[in-house]
């Protein structure tokens, strides 16, 4: 037929996969992994905010979108995740560390004012200071920039897989499914 095109990719053709190969994909995650480099991240963003704020004397809020795409690339590179843990992981930590990141830089610039050490400010902190905290410094963009975050954290949490990947995936569990 002189109007089909020619074919660029694959024949088709099913791979050769097995439930086996969908085992291994969920042996090969790790909770733990993702948990770790997700808080390494919460920490090093945390620097990386003081320092950008100290700089320009100014907060960005938005900022913690991008700190929800780090942690969702860092869950995902670290824990290997393909179920549904590691995007629940990656929002719950890109809540934690929004409300972190605002803590150590409303402190650091409470640090600025008083001419002391952030870390000196942190250490003040009394059940009397989170009050104002929330009221005060907390706003509703910082809300909706910390659930964007966490949103995309999420999405991005999980491994990416190959049609092979997958359909293995889909063996293991379709096969341990089977067996309960």
């Amino acid at each position: 037929m002189p109007f089909r095109l020619r074919k660029k990719h694959g024949s088709g053709a099913r791979r050769d996969v097995s439930a086996a190969d969908g085992e291994r994909l969920v042996l090969a995650q790790s909770f733990g992994y993702g948990l770790f480099a997700g808080l390494v991240t919460i920490v090093i963003f945390s620097v990386l905010w003081v320092a950008l704020s100290s700089l320009t004397n100014r907060v960005f809020p938005w900022m913690t979108v991008l700190l929800g795409a780090m942690l969702g690339f860092a869950v995902r590179r670290a824990g290997r995740g393909v179920d549904w843990r590691f995007p629940v992981l990656a929002a719950v930590l890109a809540l934690l560390g929004a409300l972190l990141a605002n803590i150590v830089v409303a402190a650091s610039y409470t640090a600025e004012t008083f001419d002391t050490g952030t870390l000196q400010v942190l250490r003040s902190v009394t059940s009397m200071t989170w009050p104002v905290f929330f009221a005060e410094v907390l706003t509703v963009a910082d809300l909706f920039y910390g659930l964007m975050a966490a949103g995309l954290a999420a999405f991005l949490a999980n491994r990416q897989l190959s049609r092979s990947q997958y359909f293995a995936l889909r063996l293991w569990r379709a096969e341990s499914d089977g067996h309960d």
